[in-house]
């Protein structure tokens, strides 16, 4: 009952991943540099994005451990960290301190990702119950 689609998702989610917190620290790096960037501003915009990596590791590793066990609990605790990084991604599209077109195109994806995986979350959990 193990979903393909979703383990194939979850995988390119964590090496996409690793490219946008990489894309991501650089642009912040790039922003403080080349902009006035204010002080007081840049350790909550540092902070949200290393939050937001380590809230990945549990939430791949839970949805990786769920999809090939067939188990309904990490799936959920998977779905409900996925809610943890959604929140975290929309900070970083909206509220940050200055936001660029590549900060739109790389949240956009992830967010796609995101709700892609969490649909797909839900059928296999539902799939696991039945």
């Amino acid at each position: 009952l193990s979903s393909l689609p979703l383990q194939i998702l979850l995988y390119v989610n964590g090496i996409y991943y690793i490219f946008y917190f990489l894309a991501t620290l650089a642009m912040i790096i790039y922003k403080s540099q080349v902009f006035s960037y204010p002080d007081d501003l840049l350790a909550p915009d540092l902070a949200v994005l290393f939050l937001m990596a380590i809230l990945e590791v549990p939430r791949l590793y839970l949805g990786f451990k769920g999809n090939l066990t067939e188990a309904e609990a990490p799936l959920g605790l998977s779905l409900g960290l996925t809610v943890g990084s959604v929140l975290l991604c929309v900070y970083l599209l909206l509220w940050q301190t200055y936001v660029l077109w590549a900060d739109v195109l790389l949240n956009a994806v992830l967010l796609s990702a995101y709700g892609l995986e969490s649909g797909l979350k839900v059928t296999a959990i539902a799939a696991f119950v039945s």
